[in-house]
This record gives structure tokens, sequence and C-alpha cells, in this order.
């Protein structure tokens, strides 16, 4: 335990310490704990024994308990948003396609509403969401607006989202999931689940599907329907 001490004192700059190698263990040790006991029953004393590492390690790291639990969840959402976003494009869509995009979205929508950490943090803590739905815009928020605005930017050149400027679009789209996340169980009532991811995906697509004026022109054989001819 001193070696890892020395080595957290070795990186640890004024203010934030940069990243630790043993930061994954104690985080996982916190989220473990988290979902065993939820967070007002988790100690930094016990995320220490579970990671195998001294209180002081933990305190030099983390001030308090809301400070590492604030980092479990920026890790957990980012892992949720990265493995939602490596998800494999549909084989007959491009990669600014809308359709595509609009899955990816609901993908992260549904791994976010499933997530054990999330489900846990609802449950026993909701107000540990609170700032971030108030007060400030979080890292992981952030970093789904700059994903969002980078898919969003790739698409409307492509023509197949509205040519409007990109971060805006990014934050309606994560002002409208978000609320779907934390809302849509409570407010769902006896509509199915499987509806309302219907209806978000109507949404979504009709909020970013380009006007009239701006739609990609339709191919020859759209035009005329398959096997038929365009009219000369």
């Amino acid at each position: 335990m001193l070696d890892t001490d020395r080595r957290l004192d070795a990186a640890a700059a004024p203010g934030r310490p940069v990243r630790w190698s043993g930061e994954d263990a104690v985080l996982d040790a916190a989220k473990a704990s988290l979902l065993a006991v939820g967070v007002r029953r988790t100690t930094l004393t016990e995320v220490a024994r579970r990671a195998g590492v001294s209180r002081m390690t933990l305190y030099r790291r983390w001030p308090d308990l809301r400070s590492l639990v604030g980092d479990v969840m920026t890790r957990e959402w980012t892992r949720v948003v990265t493995a939602a976003a490596a998800r494999p494009t549909a084989p007959d869509r491009s990669g600014g396609d809308l359709d595509d995009l609009v899955d990816h979205i609901i993908a992260t929508v549904e791994a976010f509403r499933t997530n054990p950490v999330y489900l846990r943090i609802i449950e026993t803590d909701p107000e540990l969401l609170l700032p971030y739905l108030t007060e400030r815009r979080g890292a992981t928020q952030q970093m789904i607006i700059d994903l969002l605005a980078g898919q969003l930017d790739a698409a409307a050149r492509s023509g197949t989202v509205r040519p409007v400027e990109p971060a805006a679009l990014a934050v309606m789209v994560l002002l409208v999931v978000q609320s779907f996340v934390l809302s849509a169980d409570a407010l769902a009532g006896p509509v199915p689940a499987a509806t309302l991811a219907a209806e978000l995906r109507r949404l979504l697509r009709g909020y970013l599907a380009p006007d009239a004026k701006h739609a990609p022109p339709a191919s020859a054989e759209g035009a005329a329907g398959p096997g038929r001819e365009g009219t000369p």
C-alpha cells in the first residue's frame, strides 16, 4: 500500500491528480459497493477495503464519496455511449444516413435505461443526477453533444439531416432523450415500452429530417418505382 501511495503522490498535481494506475480498481470497488448497498450505505472505508488500498490513498484522490461516485458515473456513462457509437452501421446505409443515426441514438437510450448503475442510482439516490439536470453540463453530456454534433454535421452534408447548426440540434436531441431516459417509466402507464421506443424514433426522425427543399433528390429508380422507367 505504501508503494501505491507513493505512486499516487508522484502523479498528483495541483488540483485534480492525473490518472492513476490503480484508479480502475477503485472505481470497480466503488461500483460493486454501490450496486450491493446503494450510495447512502457505501463508505470510502468499504471501497478502500474492496480495492485493497489504504483510506489515505482514496482521500488523496477523492475528498469525499460524492466525488468518487461522480467518477463512477462518468466512467459508466462513457462506456454506454462509446459502446453504442461502436455499433456497426447497417450494410445498406452510409455513415451519414439519418436512420442509422437514429438507430444509434435509440440504442444508447435503451442501454442507459437498462444500465445497472443508473437503475441503482434512480432507485436509491436520484438526487445525485439533479445537478446535471438543473445546474451544469456534465462531462458525459458534453461528450454526447460533441459526438452527436459531429454525426449530425456529417449527415447534414450528405443531405439526410436538416442543415442547421449541429451543436443546436445535438443539444435538442440530448434534451429529448435525457427526458425519455429519466421519465419514460414513470409516465408510460399502460403504454408498452416498445411503443414508446417507436414513438421516440418517429419524433427524432421527424425533427432531424430535412425539409422538402433541402431533401436529397430521389434516384431515378426511386422516383419511378422498382422495375419502372421514369417518364421522358
